[in-house]
Protein backbone atom coordinates (compact mmCIF):
# COMPACT_ATOMS: atom_id res chain seq x y z
CA UNK A 1 0.00 0.00 0.00
CA UNK A 2 1.54 3.55 -1.14
CA UNK A 3 2.41 5.87 1.92
CA UNK A 4 -0.37 8.55 2.37
CA UNK A 5 0.88 11.98 0.92
CA UNK A 6 2.43 14.22 3.50
CA UNK A 7 0.25 17.01 4.67
CA UNK A 8 0.85 21.05 3.93
CA UNK A 9 1.69 22.41 7.75
CA UNK A 10 -0.18 25.90 8.39
CA UNK A 11 0.99 27.94 11.63
CA UNK A 12 -1.96 29.31 13.89
CA UNK A 13 -0.35 32.27 16.05
CA UNK A 14 -2.88 32.96 18.49
CA UNK A 15 -2.21 33.72 22.80
CA UNK A 16 -5.69 31.84 22.80
CA UNK A 17 -5.21 28.53 23.04
CA UNK A 18 -9.26 27.74 22.92
CA UNK A 19 -8.92 28.91 18.69
CA UNK A 20 -6.24 25.96 18.21
CA UNK A 21 -9.33 23.24 19.63
CA UNK A 22 -11.38 25.63 17.31
CA UNK A 23 -9.36 25.82 14.20
CA UNK A 24 -8.88 21.92 14.77
CA UNK A 25 -12.58 20.54 14.39
CA UNK A 26 -13.01 23.52 10.93
CA UNK A 27 -10.06 21.77 9.17
CA UNK A 28 -11.78 18.17 9.62
CA UNK A 29 -14.37 19.36 8.14
CA UNK A 30 -12.40 20.36 4.66
CA UNK A 31 -13.76 18.41 1.70
CA UNK A 32 -10.86 18.87 -0.63
CA UNK A 33 -7.20 18.80 1.31
CA UNK A 34 -6.64 18.17 4.92
CA UNK A 35 -3.79 20.34 6.44
CA UNK A 36 -1.24 19.42 9.55
CA UNK A 37 -1.53 22.33 11.91
CA UNK A 38 0.76 23.66 14.23
CA UNK A 39 0.33 25.83 16.68
CA UNK A 40 2.30 28.93 19.06
CA UNK A 41 1.10 30.91 21.59
CA UNK A 42 3.70 34.11 21.37
CA UNK A 43 4.93 36.35 19.47
CA UNK A 44 8.53 35.35 19.58
CA UNK A 45 8.04 31.97 18.61
CA UNK A 46 5.58 32.98 16.10
CA UNK A 47 8.11 35.11 14.55
CA UNK A 48 10.50 32.55 14.47
CA UNK A 49 8.41 30.08 12.85
CA UNK A 50 6.68 32.20 10.35
CA UNK A 51 10.27 33.03 9.25
CA UNK A 52 11.36 29.71 8.91
CA UNK A 53 9.35 29.46 5.50
CA UNK A 54 8.16 26.06 6.40
CA UNK A 55 4.34 26.56 6.12
CA UNK A 56 2.03 26.80 3.36
CA UNK A 57 -0.59 29.32 5.19
CA UNK A 58 -0.29 30.88 8.70
CA UNK A 59 -2.85 32.62 10.62
CA UNK A 60 -2.29 35.24 13.20
CA UNK A 61 -4.13 36.86 15.58
CA UNK A 62 -4.58 40.56 15.50
CA UNK A 63 -4.15 40.59 19.44
CA UNK A 64 -0.62 38.65 21.15
CA UNK A 65 -0.37 40.38 24.07
CA UNK A 66 1.33 44.13 24.53
CA UNK A 67 1.73 43.12 20.55
CA UNK A 68 -0.15 43.08 17.85
CA UNK A 69 -0.08 40.27 15.05
CA UNK A 70 0.73 43.58 12.17
CA UNK A 71 4.18 44.08 14.00
CA UNK A 72 4.89 40.11 13.70
CA UNK A 73 3.60 40.01 10.12
CA UNK A 74 6.29 43.45 9.73
CA UNK A 75 9.27 41.90 10.80
CA UNK A 76 8.34 38.77 9.13
CA UNK A 77 8.03 40.29 5.80
CA UNK A 78 11.39 41.91 6.26
CA UNK A 79 12.79 38.74 6.91
CA UNK A 80 11.96 37.55 3.54
CA UNK A 81 9.33 35.22 4.37
CA UNK A 82 6.88 35.69 1.23
CA UNK A 83 4.16 32.36 3.32
CA UNK A 84 0.81 33.75 2.45
CA UNK A 85 -0.86 35.39 6.24
CA UNK A 86 -4.22 35.95 7.35
CA UNK A 87 -5.04 38.30 10.31
CA UNK A 88 -7.53 36.80 12.60
CA UNK A 89 -9.40 39.47 14.62
CA UNK A 90 -12.58 39.82 16.82
CA UNK A 91 -14.26 42.34 14.74
CA UNK A 92 -14.83 43.75 11.28
CA UNK A 93 -13.45 46.88 10.46
CA UNK A 94 -12.10 48.83 6.86
CA UNK A 95 -9.18 50.33 9.15
CA UNK A 96 -8.11 46.76 10.04
CA UNK A 97 -8.95 45.77 6.54
CA UNK A 98 -6.65 48.74 4.85
CA UNK A 99 -3.62 47.84 8.39
CA UNK A 100 -3.59 44.08 7.50
CA UNK A 101 -3.56 44.71 3.25
CA UNK A 102 -0.68 47.39 4.41
CA UNK A 103 1.54 45.30 6.51
CA UNK A 104 1.20 42.22 3.79
CA UNK A 105 -1.41 40.08 4.40
CA UNK A 106 -3.73 38.21 2.32
CA UNK A 107 -6.76 39.37 4.17
CA UNK A 108 -8.21 38.91 7.19
CA UNK A 109 -11.27 36.85 8.86
CA UNK A 110 -13.62 37.88 11.68
CA UNK A 111 -13.37 34.68 14.12
CA UNK A 112 -16.89 34.85 14.55
CA UNK A 113 -17.84 34.15 11.01
CA UNK A 114 -15.56 30.97 9.95
CA UNK A 115 -16.87 28.30 9.05
CA UNK A 116 -14.86 25.06 7.19
CA UNK A 117 -16.28 26.23 3.71
CA UNK A 118 -15.06 29.73 4.07
CA UNK A 119 -12.07 29.00 5.72
CA UNK A 120 -11.18 26.13 3.15
CA UNK A 121 -12.09 28.53 0.48
CA UNK A 122 -9.48 31.22 1.81
CA UNK A 123 -7.02 28.62 2.10
CA UNK A 124 -7.62 27.56 -1.28
CA UNK A 125 -7.59 31.19 -3.05
CA UNK A 126 -3.63 32.30 -0.44
CA UNK A 127 -2.65 29.30 -1.56
CA UNK A 128 -3.05 29.70 -5.33
CA UNK A 129 -2.10 33.55 -5.33
CA UNK A 130 0.79 32.08 -3.49
CA UNK A 131 2.03 30.15 -6.62
CA UNK A 132 1.20 33.02 -8.74
CA UNK A 133 3.64 35.37 -7.07
CA UNK A 134 5.98 32.79 -6.86
CA UNK A 135 6.09 32.56 -10.25
CA UNK A 136 6.29 36.62 -10.95
CA UNK A 137 8.98 36.32 -8.49
CA UNK A 138 10.75 34.11 -10.58
CA UNK A 139 10.39 35.69 -13.86
CA UNK A 140 11.50 39.12 -11.87
CA UNK A 141 14.36 37.69 -10.33
CA UNK A 142 15.88 34.71 -12.89
CA UNK A 143 17.36 34.71 -15.90
CA UNK A 144 15.12 32.68 -18.48
CA UNK A 145 17.78 30.89 -20.34
CA UNK A 146 20.12 29.49 -17.50
CA UNK A 147 17.43 29.93 -14.65
CA UNK A 148 20.60 31.87 -12.47
CA UNK A 149 19.45 35.15 -10.77
CA UNK A 150 19.46 37.76 -13.08
CA UNK A 151 21.20 41.46 -12.98
CA UNK A 152 19.23 43.35 -11.07
CA UNK A 153 18.67 40.80 -8.89
CA UNK A 154 22.41 40.33 -8.19
CA UNK A 155 23.01 44.06 -7.97
CA UNK A 156 20.43 43.98 -5.08
CA UNK A 157 22.00 41.09 -3.62
CA UNK A 158 25.48 42.66 -3.61
CA UNK A 159 24.62 45.96 -2.54
CA UNK A 160 22.94 44.26 0.52
CA UNK A 161 26.16 42.14 1.33
CA UNK A 162 28.23 44.94 1.04
CA UNK A 163 26.06 46.81 3.71
CA UNK A 164 26.21 43.32 5.80
CA UNK A 165 29.79 43.34 5.53
CA UNK A 166 30.77 46.91 5.88
CA UNK A 167 28.90 46.76 9.17
CA UNK A 168 30.03 44.00 10.94
CA UNK A 169 33.53 43.49 8.92
CA UNK A 170 33.30 40.15 7.60
CA UNK A 171 34.89 39.56 4.13
CA UNK A 172 33.14 38.79 0.90
CA UNK A 173 34.24 37.97 -2.45
CA UNK A 174 33.50 39.16 -5.80
CA UNK A 175 33.82 37.07 -8.51
CA UNK A 176 33.23 38.32 -12.29
CA UNK A 177 33.78 35.13 -15.01
CA UNK A 178 33.49 34.87 -18.40
CA UNK A 179 33.26 32.35 -21.12
CA UNK A 180 36.26 32.17 -23.30
CA UNK A 181 35.63 33.13 -27.22
CA UNK A 182 32.35 32.76 -26.97
CA UNK A 183 31.46 34.69 -30.35
CA UNK A 184 33.58 32.36 -31.81
CA UNK A 185 30.77 30.13 -30.51
CA UNK A 186 27.78 31.29 -31.77
CA UNK A 187 29.91 31.99 -35.40
CA UNK A 188 30.74 28.02 -35.57
CA UNK A 189 28.19 26.27 -34.28
CA UNK A 190 25.33 28.56 -34.46
CA UNK A 191 23.33 30.56 -31.30
CA UNK A 192 21.60 27.16 -30.40
CA UNK A 193 24.67 25.50 -29.59
CA UNK A 194 25.65 28.73 -28.08
CA UNK A 195 22.60 28.43 -25.56
CA UNK A 196 23.44 25.24 -24.21
CA UNK A 197 27.29 26.36 -23.47
CA UNK A 198 25.73 29.06 -21.50
CA UNK A 199 23.61 26.38 -19.31
CA UNK A 200 26.16 23.87 -19.31
CA UNK A 201 28.53 26.66 -17.81
CA UNK A 202 25.67 27.74 -15.23
CA UNK A 203 24.76 24.62 -14.17
CA UNK A 204 28.49 24.22 -13.30
CA UNK A 205 28.53 26.99 -11.70
CA UNK A 206 25.24 26.50 -9.48
CA UNK A 207 26.08 23.08 -8.40
CA UNK A 208 29.64 24.02 -7.32
CA UNK A 209 29.06 27.12 -4.83
CA UNK A 210 28.24 27.02 -1.06
CA UNK A 211 24.27 27.40 -0.77
CA UNK A 212 25.05 30.63 1.12
CA UNK A 213 26.67 32.21 -2.25
CA UNK A 214 25.03 33.52 -5.13
CA UNK A 215 25.57 33.40 -8.65
CA UNK A 216 23.97 34.71 -11.63
CA UNK A 217 24.28 35.14 -15.18
CA UNK A 218 25.47 38.81 -15.40
CA UNK A 219 25.08 39.86 -19.13
CA UNK A 220 25.77 37.65 -22.35
CA UNK A 221 28.58 35.04 -21.49
CA UNK A 222 29.48 36.58 -18.16
CA UNK A 223 28.88 35.04 -14.92
CA UNK A 224 29.29 36.95 -11.29
CA UNK A 225 29.37 35.09 -7.97
CA UNK A 226 29.32 36.38 -4.55
CA UNK A 227 31.32 34.11 -2.06
CA UNK A 228 30.22 34.73 1.43
CA UNK A 229 32.66 34.91 4.46
CA UNK A 230 35.67 34.04 1.50
CA UNK A 231 38.44 36.36 0.56
CA UNK A 232 40.00 36.41 -2.53
CA UNK A 233 42.91 33.83 -2.12
CA UNK A 234 39.69 31.32 -1.34
CA UNK A 235 37.97 32.23 -3.83
CA UNK A 236 40.11 32.00 -6.44
CA UNK A 237 40.87 28.48 -5.48
CA UNK A 238 37.85 27.34 -5.22
CA UNK A 239 37.26 28.98 -9.01
CA UNK A 240 40.51 27.19 -9.94
CA UNK A 241 38.96 24.03 -9.25
CA UNK A 242 35.71 24.70 -11.13
CA UNK A 243 37.80 25.39 -14.72
CA UNK A 244 39.35 21.93 -13.96
CA UNK A 245 36.11 20.42 -13.41
CA UNK A 246 34.81 22.37 -16.97
CA UNK A 247 38.03 21.14 -18.45
CA UNK A 248 36.62 17.42 -17.52
CA UNK A 249 33.23 17.73 -18.24
CA UNK A 250 33.11 20.09 -21.94
CA UNK A 251 29.59 21.02 -23.31
CA UNK A 252 28.09 18.22 -24.92
CA UNK A 253 25.13 19.32 -27.78
CA UNK A 254 23.49 16.00 -28.61
CA UNK A 255 21.03 16.96 -30.92
CA UNK A 256 23.50 18.02 -33.04
CA UNK A 257 26.46 15.59 -32.09
CA UNK A 258 28.97 18.12 -30.81
CA UNK A 259 31.49 18.32 -28.43
CA UNK A 260 32.03 21.66 -27.55
CA UNK A 261 35.77 22.57 -24.94
CA UNK A 262 34.86 25.66 -22.85
CA UNK A 263 37.22 28.00 -21.15
CA UNK A 264 36.99 30.56 -18.80
CA UNK A 265 38.74 33.59 -17.41
CA UNK A 266 38.06 35.04 -14.27
CA UNK A 267 38.35 38.44 -12.58
CA UNK A 268 38.24 37.89 -8.50
CA UNK A 269 38.29 40.94 -5.95
CA UNK A 270 37.28 40.72 -2.56
CA UNK A 271 35.47 43.51 -0.31
CA UNK A 272 38.27 44.11 1.80
CA UNK A 273 40.57 45.16 -0.47
CA UNK A 274 40.47 48.80 -0.74
CA UNK A 275 36.76 49.09 -2.61
CA UNK A 276 34.62 51.80 -1.26
CA UNK A 277 31.49 50.55 -2.31
CA UNK A 278 29.78 47.63 -4.12
CA UNK A 279 30.63 49.70 -7.20
CA UNK A 280 34.05 49.94 -6.90
CA UNK A 281 34.10 46.30 -6.01
CA UNK A 282 32.16 45.55 -9.30
CA UNK A 283 35.04 47.74 -10.98
CA UNK A 284 37.88 46.13 -9.54
CA UNK A 285 36.60 42.85 -10.01
CA UNK A 286 35.90 43.67 -13.51
CA UNK A 287 39.83 45.27 -14.12
CA UNK A 288 41.12 41.61 -13.20
CA UNK A 289 38.91 39.99 -15.85
CA UNK A 290 39.67 41.99 -18.39
CA UNK A 291 43.40 41.07 -17.20
CA UNK A 292 42.61 37.59 -17.74
CA UNK A 293 41.57 37.66 -20.73
CA UNK A 294 43.86 39.95 -21.82
CA UNK A 295 46.81 37.87 -20.98
CA UNK A 296 45.58 35.57 -22.58
CA UNK A 297 42.16 33.62 -21.00
CA UNK A 298 41.70 30.34 -19.51
CA UNK A 299 43.24 32.24 -16.42
CA UNK A 300 42.22 33.64 -13.33
CA UNK A 301 43.19 37.34 -12.40
CA UNK A 302 42.90 38.66 -8.45
CA UNK A 303 42.32 42.53 -7.89
CA UNK A 304 46.26 42.73 -6.78
CA UNK A 305 47.45 41.22 -9.47
CA UNK A 306 48.37 37.59 -9.19
CA UNK A 307 47.33 35.45 -12.03
CA UNK A 308 46.37 32.08 -11.31
CA UNK A 309 46.34 29.42 -14.79
CA UNK A 310 43.61 26.94 -14.47
CA UNK A 311 45.71 24.52 -15.98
Amino acid sequence: MPPSPKLRKLLLIDDDERQEHLLQLLLAKFRREHFDLEYVSSYEAGLKKLASGNYAVCLLDYHLGERNGLELLREARIAGCDTPVFILTAEDSDELDNAAMEAGAVDYLVKSALNPRLLERSIRYALKLGDTLAQLRQLAQRDELTKLLNRREFSRILNEEWDRSARFQRPFTLVMVDIDFFKKINDTHGHQAGDEVLRHVASLLSGQVRTVDRVARYGGEEFALVMIETDCRNAAEHIRRLGLLLADLPCIVADKDLTIEVTLSAGVADSQQGATSATELVEMADKALYAAKKGGRNRIVTADGTVIPFK
